[in-house]
């Protein structure tokens, strides 16, 4: 697939917040000046990997809402990135109207109909601004691109595209069309900004077969209008010459892994704190320190202090360790912090040493050195103070990780969920744990139980009742079993049997490096867990059709090719086994994702590159939902119920 979806999104962005044209070295040296005029849609596009300095350089001098009110600017031109909604339109006629800028250049996220172009052209003769109009554009980015390999399709809304609103049982057949355009505008965006063309596998008789039967459509007539050229450098190359596999996948295939607890940092950032496109806000509380009669010290907590920190792929750190365990991550911060003041140390001893006297004889041995000394020091000072945020940024958000496993014990209740997913005998029964007060909120309990419950398909009723007694004692709301128990009785898949096999955790023996005195995380309670290594269902599934494995699960997905002259019954064509193994992936999960699918998916990307023939996945969803956002989602469906 060449460069990732992200530095493609980022060049074109660029490229269209300089008017559409490409970027030259005086572009850079001399940006011209230029107002960015978005929606919240375009806001969510460009915030994850367009800094506010970024966009200064490229010539930004002010960046504002759409339906925000705004003064006229007269002598700027304004780059306009939104959706080409009626409201939009609306908000863009006013602004022709009011004369707000010197000169327009309209981008729309996705293609503008014939219909609303025209109504466009209508307010700019109304307005007398048509001359003012320079371009209009479709952009083709109706996508977020959140890692080089994960993207997911809406952050604000999303509650439009989300499980709930699929899978409610009012919905109408308009409503169901209408998620399932928004999602093949998106898919066909992306593909759009690729360049190409992909094969299309999906199962059959659910919301992920809709979206590959219209998705093959679009594509289709895209290839036919000559006049589109999205996809000419794709038809220079020869038929099936390493074009991507897309697995379209629904969520109702794996319901545990949503509402499992998780032990990776990325995904525990997402499952315990407040994180959206790569920004997580945390708590940070002050303590007023003040000394008492008794001669000591006391600390009282203050109001808490909000935090804002960007994680990014320019951060080393959170780049080679947000897949690891999260006890991993804890120690490496440790280590990194004792590096770094040696490194701190060393530039206070030359200073130290620069401040002898002169004339003695230390001062004498040093001098032939410290000046090339102390030139390195100043001049590695801004990476030195770089690492220093960095390191104390992550010592943040390790430390509100660390508060929330203790407080809800969820070293604990990933161990257990681990071992139900894994058919492995459990310690301590998970009635037991239900009613113990001090394991985990009532939501923690109720995902505990749910996962348990998704993984027993011999559980009967009046166990579950049994259960769900325990569970009401505990606090929870127990109208998401309601749904799944509906689920569970219509779902074709086998929640039982091999479904997570090759799951389970081990304990290492301790937390070796942060037992000591001055460690800065207080581990102490905490197992040290590693999830052993394991293919999700989602892995599983692209393993069998990247690799054409034989498989009664895969075996009757439905085959799409875009580039074939007539659509096939969406059936696996014979020749399909002489073909290679597919390379690059997509892997699409209608009605949202998990960052624990994203990083199984990561960990066997890795583990299928041999002798740098790499396997490239990239991962995406509607959105992105932590385990208690999905189990609000399915308590939602479960009082519809009643």
């Amino acid at each position: 697939m060449g460069s990732s979806i992200r530095e493609r999104q980022i060049n074109l962005l660029k490229q269209m917040i300089n008017f559409n044209q490409p970027i030259t070295k005086s572009t850079i040296m001399e940006p011209s000046w230029k107002i960015l005029v978005y929606d919240k849609y375009g806001q969510d596009i460009i915030s994850p990997i367009l800094s506010v300095k970024e966009l200064q350089e490229l010539g930004v001098t002010l960046h504002v809402q759409l339906h925000s009110p705004r003064d006229p600017v007269p002598d700027v031109p304004a780059i306009y990135f939104c959706l080409p909604t009626e409201e939009n339109l609306g908000r863009i006629s006013q602004d022709l109207q009011n004369q707000l800028y010197d000169s327009y250049y309209f981008n729309f996220i996705s293609s503008i109909s014939r219909q609303r172009l025209e109504d466009l052209a209508s307010a700019a003769i109304n307005a007398q601004s048509v001359a003012q109009i320079l371009k209009v554009c479709d952009q083709y980015l109706n996508f977020i691109s959140l890692e080089d390999d994960l993207f997911i399709l809406r952050n604000q809304n999303s509650d439009m595209i989300s499980y709930y609103s699929m899978n409610r049982g009012e919905i109408t057949d308009t409503e169901m069309n209408n998620i399932l355009d928004g999602i093949v505008d998106s898919l066909f965006s992306l593909f759009a900004t690729l360049g190409t063309v992909p094969v299309i596998r999906s199962p059959k008789g659910n919301a992920a077969e809709m979206v590959a039967e219209k998705l093959d459509k679009k594509l289709r007539e895209s290839l036919r209008d000559t006049r589109s050229g999205l996809f000419t450098s794709d038809l220079t190359q020869s038929f099936g010459f390493q074009r991507p596999l897309l697995v379209l996948l629904d969520r109702n295939l794996d319901m545990a892994t949503p509402l499992h607890h998780t032990w990776t940092y990325q995904a525990l950032v997402h499952d315990v704190l407040d994180f959206s496109l790569n920004r997580v806000v945390v708590q940070e509380p002050e303590n007023d320190t003040s000394q008492q009669q008794d001669g000591h010290r006391h600390s009282h907590p203050h109001k808490a202090k909000i935090k804002t920190c960007d994680l990014n792929p320019s951060d080393k750190f959170w780049v080679s360790y947000r897949g690891s365990p999260f006890p991993t991550v804890a120690e490496s911060i440790q280590e990194e912090l004792e590096d770094y003041k040696a490194s701190e140390g060393e530039v206070k001893r030359l200073k130290e040493s620069m401040g002898l006297d002169p004339d003695g004889e230390a001062a004498m041995s040093l001098i032939s050195n410290t000046t090339a000394k102390l030139t390195s020091a100043v001049s590695s000072l801004p990476q030195l103070l770089e690492r220093k945020r960095l390191l104390d940024m992550h010592t943040t958000i390790a430390t509100a990780i660390l508060e929330q496993i203790k407080q809800r014990k969820l070293d604990l209740l990933l161990e257990v969920e681990e071992k139900v997913m894994s058919k492995n005998a459990l310690d301590r029964s998970v009635l037991d744990i239900i009613s113990d007060p001090e394991c985990g909120t009532p939501d923690d309990k109720l995902r505990l139980f749910l996962v348990y419950f998704i993984c027993s398909p011999n559980m009967t009723e009046s166990e579950t009742d049994q259960y769900a007694a325990a569970l009401q004692a505990a606090g929870c709301n127990l109208a998401a079993l309601r749904y799944l128990k509906r689920w569970k009785s219509c779902s074709k898949i086998a929640s039982g049997s091999s479904q997570y096999s090759g799951g389970g955790t081990r304990t290492v023996n301790m937390f070796t490096k942060l037992m000591s005195q001055g460690s800065n995380f207080v581990m102490e309670g905490v197992k040290n867990l590693v999830v052993k290594k394991h293919n999700l269902p989602v892995t599983r599934i692209v393993d069998n059709l990247m690799e054409l494995k034989p498989s009664p699960e895969t075996d009757e997905y439905r085959y799409f090719d875009p580039k074939l002259l007539k659509p096939g019954e969406g059936v696996s064509p014979a020749p399909l086994k002489s073909r290679a193994q597919f390379q690059d992936a997509i892997v699409f999960m209608v009605g949202g994702g998990t960052y624990a699918e994203y990083q199984n998916l990561v960990d066997y990307a890795k583990s299928k590159t041999v002798g740098g023939n790499a396997k490239k996945i990239v991962y995406g969803c509607s959105t992105l939902n932590n385990g208690n956002q999905f189990l609000k989602q399915l308590a939602l469906l479960g009082e519809d119920i009643q």
